[in-house]
């Protein structure tokens, strides 16, 4: 029977699949000895550590809200996806390493054309994975499933500078250009690895979503009730598929508390229409003429002062 959710079976798959392309990898490196191709089997091995982990946190990012954890666990993503960020850039200096080694004590690559074969294999195998995976991610706006792919599709690329580098030394014998293919994969995919950890930086410390915050601008600037006088302290954070919105609406002085309530819930149900994400809103009402004095009681607060020292 098929999986309900297809992000998890996409990641699953990516599991099992990244298995079967290292195996075909090592022994691409096994019977060349080529040190771009251990470059490439010990991206890989990072790869499927990487992988066990992003599984272990989609699934932990799918636990509802419990009492230590109001929020939910999609933070996980951010967490998960700077894992494997820096992941990769530790494989990347892994790749820099055994190819100064090899070029210390010397390069030596036999069975080019077996070898040749294999990483095409391997490259094949990812390219369609991972172009499985990222298209699974972009669908349902999973940025686990997304950096995922995106981590697969660097093998690809990795495993075509070996074959190009192997292809290169078996018509010329420029045994160098074996290291020369080891610190350009080392390169790309450490860059990929950190634009990984910038995206799991950025969501860790709540950066604003231009494109979400102009879509809730846009219906607040457009749609509000005629009762509202106006809004502000808009403030909003989205973890995994789901946007936490806060604002203020600032009513007419005479209008009644259902009447208010009735026009927020109203303008909420227009927001969170406006998301491509889940939405939780909560929106504080104000009225408008004793708005400033309103807020004057929270003037001193968290500073050791009693409320009677500044009501």
């Amino acid at each position: 029977m098929p999986s309900k959710d297809p992000v998890k079976k996409a990641l699953i798959i990516s599991l099992v699949v990244s298995s079967v392309s290292l195996s075909v990898k090592i022994g691409a490196f096994i019977i060349t000895g080529s040190t771009a191709a251990l470059s490439d089997a010990a991206e890989s091995v990072v790869h499927l550590f990487a992988v066990m982990f992003v599984v272990y946190g989609y699934y932990l990012s799918l636990k509802p809200p419990d009492e230590d954890h109001h929020y939910g666990h999609e933070r996980i993503e951010f967490l998960s996806v700077g894992a494997e960020g820096a992941i990769i850039i530790v494989a990347g200096f892994t790749i820099i390493y055994h190819a100064v080694m090899s070029a210390i004590t010397g390069i030596e690559i036999t069975n080019m054309d077996a070898g040749i074969v294999m990483l095409i294999v391997a490259a094949l195998i990812n390219l369609a994975l991972g172009s499985y995976v990222v298209r699974v991610g972009r669908k349902h706006n999973n940025m686990i499933a997304i950096s995922n792919g995106k981590h697969t599709l660097t093998d690809v690329w990795t495993s075509g500078g070996v074959v190009t580098a192997l292809v290169l030394i078996h018509y010329t014998g420029w045994l160098f250009v074996d290291v020369v293919v080891s610190f350009m994969m080392a390169g790309y995919i450490m860059f990929e690895g950190y634009k990984l950890l910038r995206f799991s930086v950025l969501g860790l410390m709540d950066t604003r979503d231009a494109t979400i915050d102009a879509a809730l601008v846009q219906i607040l600037e457009n749609e509000l009730p005629k009762t509202v006088k106006d809004w502000h302290h808009l403030r909003h954070r989205t973890s995994g598929n789901t946007t936490w919105v806060e604002l203020h609406l600032v009513f007419d002085d005479e209008i009644n508390l259902k009447k208010a309530h009735d026009e927020a819930t109203l303008l909420e149900r227009k927001l969170i229409d406006a998301l491509d994400t889940d939405a939780v809103i909560t929106i504080h009402l104000e009225p408008d003429e004793a708005h400033d004095e309103s807020h004057n009681i929270l003037k001193g607060a968290n500073i050791k002062k009693d409320l009677d020292e500044f009501v």
